[in-house]
């Protein structure tokens, strides 16, 4: 079950890789600063979670149109995703959760996926700039996709 709409959100520092190497994202940086959408994803190198961040991807102008950075995470290593996100185009900024800490934080942890292990589950966060959750989705299976519209509504309202 993912933290409810209205709590603090939990803050992490996790890694992403860069052409300058591994750089440390700071959630709470962006706290009185600008919006932030999470997007909590299995595993890099599969066709739902591709087709996703390419589709963000694309639609990355709209959200800085409402004034917000998007993160996705998964517990891929960031070297990882590094190589999936050059292979695909994929221009969201990256985080890897290797430990699994903030998946657990965000109470979206999935157990087992196909049989070969713990994995984050296809998840959507926004949180505002007071760092309060405004909306917080997990969907039923990894094959399913957030409500996209309700997380852009999130961040105009």
């Amino acid at each position: 079950m993912p933290i409810a709409v209205g709590s603090k959100a939990p803050d992490f520092t996790l890694k992403s890789k860069t052409a300058d190497g591994l750089v440390d994202v700071k959630l709470s940086a962006n706290f009185g600063q600008k919006q932030t959408v999470i997007l909590f994803f299995p595993l890099a190198y599969t066709g739902v979670c591709t087709q996703e961040m390419c589709d963000q991807t694309s639609g990355l102008a709209d959200y800085e149109k409402l004034g917000a950075a998007v993160y996705a995470i998964s517990v891929d290593s960031p070297f990882t995703q590094e190589a999936w996100a050059k292979t695909n185009k994929i221009g969201l900024t990256l985080l890897s959760d290797l430990n699994k800490e903030t998946t657990k934080a965000y109470g979206v942890l999935f157990p087992m996926l196909a049989g070969i292990g713990d994995t984050s589950a296809r998840a959507a966060f926004v949180i505002g700039k007071d760092g309060v959750v405004k909306y917080a989705e997990q969907t039923a299976t990894p094959k399913d996709l957030p409500n996209f519209v309700a997380v852009k509504a999130a961040l105009a309202s």
